[in-house]
């Protein structure tokens, strides 16, 4: 039996042109790579070079050379740059730039640009003290929370960073960009965008005994479980973006307790119901400076069962809605930027979800938004 012709099978006058000529007529681009390297906190390192002449910060990362895979590049940079040789866990970003962006710098002559971001993992404090800069190429290095790094790089840079991030944290399929922005489904971090919520107090050890009666307690959060095992977020949206909190908030005078505050706020900012809160511990505020400076407190921690989620709604302390968000209670910890004493305390809210109410321990999956709408709960 004579074999099907493919439409392939007919070669075009153009497929026949001279391999020479062929080849120069292919689209050319530049190659690059770069990285997504954090600190425990989950802020953003950026690297400052020294020939820049608009004075913009840049990831590390850099130029593919003749040859040269992406991810051999990186790793390559990484390690003239930093002095580190670190193992990347995956691409998080692959971006298209074009030939006449305006962020293209005048005299700049650029075919346009293939950018590779992969992700170059948390260093410890060892590996941060070990960076060592080639002085003639960078000046300096910092970690950032995202809302200022995006204020130190080129506006396209910027997005190219936030998105990269953000899969990162929200354990979404690698992020499509052409000139900054999404080109498939803009995933919930992008949508609402959500930085992470870096915290002053985030190495303050969680205390499991009860509140001293002398410490007044000026806070309570939870750690809303619903039955799959996922924890849900608040943020809400602010002029340099959104940053998301665990459903609580400030203790009123008409609360009668802490747990009166707690439900509370869930229905105000979540539209959440909640059952069978559990005390988890408290964190010491030795100041309370962000209360007017009332003194040493405890902010409380809690977890708690979601019952119910009811359709979005107008938060009555701020006027606007909050986004909601589903996610892993390691997800969670990594947002709210509590470094390692807050993934210790999602693992406690984990094992107690489980022991109390028999929840499973939450599948890594991506972060979801709430429908407006609401949510059934099975």
């Amino acid at each position: 039996m004579p074999s099907p012709v493919s439409p392939s099978d007919h070669v075009s006058p153009r497929a026949a042109l001279p391999a020479a000529q062929y080849a120069a007529s292919r689209h050319a681009a530049w190659l690059g790579a770069a990285a997504i390297i954090t600190d425990e906190v989950g802020r953003v390192l950026l690297v400052h070079p020294t020939y820049r002449e608009d004075d913009s910060w840049l990831l590390p990362g850099g130029v593919v050379e003749p040859g040269e895979h992406p991810h051999v590049t990186c790793r390559r940079e990484i390690t003239e740059e930093l002095g580190l040789d670190l193992a990347l866990s995956a691409v998080l970003a692959v971006h298209s730039f074009s030939a006449h962006h305006p962020d293209l710098q005048p005299g700049t002559h650029c075919p346009g640009e293939v950018r590779f971001v992969f992700d170059g993992g948390t260093l410890t404090p060892a590996q941060v003290a070990a960076i060592r800069l080639p002085r003639e190429e960078l000046s300096e290095y910092a970690f950032l929370e995202t809302r200022d790094a995006v204020q130190r790089l080129r506006p396209v840079d910027g997005q190219i960073m936030l998105a990269a991030y953000r899969a990162r944290l929200g354990n979404t399929a690698t992020a499509h960009l052409a000139d900054g922005r999404h080109i498939l489904d803009v995933p919930a971090l992008d949508r609402h965008d959500v930085h992470v919520r870096y915290r002053p107090l985030w190495d303050s050890p969680l205390h499991r005994g009860p509140v001293p009666e002398r410490l007044p307690v000026q806070q309570a959060w939870a750690w809303c479980f619903v039955p799959d095992g996922r924890v849900v977020l608040v943020a809400g949206p602010g002029p340099r973006g959104a940053l998301p909190m665990l459903p609580g908030g400030t203790v009123e005078k008409a609360d009668t307790t802490p747990e009166d505050t707690l439900h509370r706020e869930a229905a105000e900012e979540a539209q959440l119901s909640l059952a069978d809160l559990v005390r988890l511990g408290w964190v010491l505020d030795e100041t309370g400076e962000v209360y007017g400076g009332v003194g040493p407190n405890a902010r409380l921690r809690l977890a708690a069962r979601v019952t119910g989620i009811g359709p979005a709604a107008v938060d009555p302390a701020t006027g606007h809605p909050f986004a909601r968000l589903l996610a892993t209670p390691a997800q969670a910890a990594a947002l709210l930027g509590w470094g390692p004493p807050g993934a210790r305390q999602a693992q406690l809210a984990a094992e107690t979800a489980q022991e109390r109410w028999g929840h499973p321990t939450a599948r890594p999956a991506a972060i979801e938004e709430i429908p407006a709408e609401g949510m059934r709960l099975t």
